[in-house]
């Protein structure tokens, strides 16, 4: 039996770890946070996540689906609030479909003891990696625990420990690896919610609420314990900062003028904000994400991107059944461990670049753009045009949620379908306003030249 190690025991480390057990590998996994079923979530970590199609095709690959389902809280859409209390309703796809809020500490703790109860996993906590070398017979991890080093050899290791990843670290060390880190220049405070006094939820529980504020907005996800998670995103610096947020006064001043509909539903504001530290938002890049046949990156070790597509899980996810896919190939005899990784490199770094720049972009169209008129008319028609062609049209975000083309294929489409659209809404009237639907024509036939 092959014995390989999985540096990081979060949600990518863990999914990967039970996909290789599935195998038949042995795997030991290696965590240099204490056990995350145990005592509180460690700061920084969003609380809640978004689940969607990428992410349930990898844990159906891992045999974990059905348990993950008793957590999981259908999303259906996003729930607008704007600054004089209107609200309105943008579902994400066609009827049925859905994103799925899912705890975080929930989901660790169902993927971890799912690759834990596998015959031959090992989980060791309490372990900081500080890199590897390559020996003659494998990969030595360079370990440290309760002060004590250790340096355990393995045939293969696999960097899931984040985007701050000690085994990125020393690919760095080496010949024409390529690294870049960046910060956004806003940062993210969570606040919690809780349940109303009839212990229900305050607010309907279907859909992903956003006050959108231009260079800032407010977030809150729904947990199944009937709390909602708020996030307020905003820039460090500037009139609306996060930095000018410097006592109580000007925290109930800031919520009063911008976020008056919610503020009753958070009477502990106060207590919660002052509890909760403003945490930043990394990204990064590299290239490649593997070292020969040996090491390999992925999830955030690989591809950290800022939150606001809800794919920084469900990419990592990806990564793993995209993986398990190749190891078929491997298994048969047909690639070797270098060409097997090789390929994975190939595969996933394009997507990776791709569903950083797209959430980046989706920041700013929820920020910003969700109360437009312009903008939601585009998506009230798009919508239209889904509904009456499922086959030929597909929009950004449904193909980005609700399908499993490459991220990097749906960002280029979805430019040629912007392109399209801001022809067709330059002539309302050459369309009659769009009351009827002459104007699909025009669009289907730019998107499918020939057809």
């Amino acid at each position: 039996m092959a014995k390989v190690a999985v540096v990081g025991a979060g949600l990518v480390g863990s999914l990967w770890a039970k996909m290789l057990a599935n195998r038949g590998y042995e795997v030991s996994i290696y965590e240099r946070r204490s056990d995350p079923r145990v005592g509180p979530i460690h700061g920084g970590r969003s609380i809640n996540l978004a689940l969607s199609d990428r992410g349930w095709k990898a844990l159906e690959q891992a045999g974990v689906a059905e348990a993950v389902r008793t957590i999981a809280l259908p999303i259906h859409g996003r729930r607008m609030h704007a600054v004089d209390g209107t609200r309105t309703f943008q579902p994400y796809g066609l009827e049925g479909q859905c994103i799925y809020s899912v705890s975080r500490g929930g989901l660790n703790r169902i993927l971890l003891e799912a690759a834990e109860a596998m015959p031959g996993v090992s989980v060791h906590f309490n372990h900081r990696c500080e890199g590897y070398t390559h020996e003659s017979h494998g990969v030595a991890l360079h370990l440290e625990h309760e002060e004590r080093p250790a340096h355990p050899v393995f045939e293969r290791v696999f960097g899931t420990d984040g985007a701050f990843s000690a085994i990125r670290g020393q690919m760095t060390r080496q010949d024409r690896f390529n690294f870049e880190q960046t910060y956004l220049p806003h940062g993210y405070k969570e606040i919690p919610m809780l349940p109303g006094p009839d212990g229900g939820f305050q607010m309907e529980e279907d859909g992903l609420h956003i006050w959108p504020r231009g260079t800032f907005m407010l977030m809150a996800l729904p947990n199944p314990d009937k709390t909602f998670t708020c996030t307020l995103f905003g820039p460090y610096e500037g009139e609306h900062g996060l930095d000018a947020l410097t006592d109580d006064d000007k925290v109930m001043a800031f919520f009063e003028k911008h976020f008056p509909d919610v503020l009753p539903l958070l009477p502990n504001l106060l207590e919660d904000w002052n509890a909760h530290p403003v945490s930043s938002l990394v990204m990064t890049r590299c290239f490649p994400w593997n070292d020969g046949g040996r090491v390999a990156l992925m999830g955030d070790a690989a591809h950290a991107i800022v939150p606001f597509y809800g794919q920084g899980m469900n990419s990592g996810m990806e990564d793993c059944s995209v993986l398990d896919e190749l190891l078929e190939n491997l298994d048969a005899g047909s690639a070797s461990w270098d060409q097997t990784l090789q390929r994975y490199t190939a595969l996933r770094k394009p997507a990776g670049d791709a569903i950083l720049e797209l959430a980046l972009q989706n920041y700013i169209e929820m920020r910003d753009l969700t109360g437009d008129p312009q903008f939601l008319q585009q998506k009230a028609l798009e919508g239209r045009l889904q509904r009456k062609h499922p086959d030929k049209w597909l929009p950004l975000y449904s193909l980005v949620t609700f399908s499993h083309t490459p991220y990097h294929e749906a960002l280029e489409r979805g430019k040629r379908q912007q392109k399209i659209m801001e022809g067709v809404l330059a002539q309302p009237e050459r369309w009659n306003h769009f009351r009827d639907d002459a104007w699909m024509e025009e669009v289907l036939s730019q998107l499918h030249p020939g057809d």
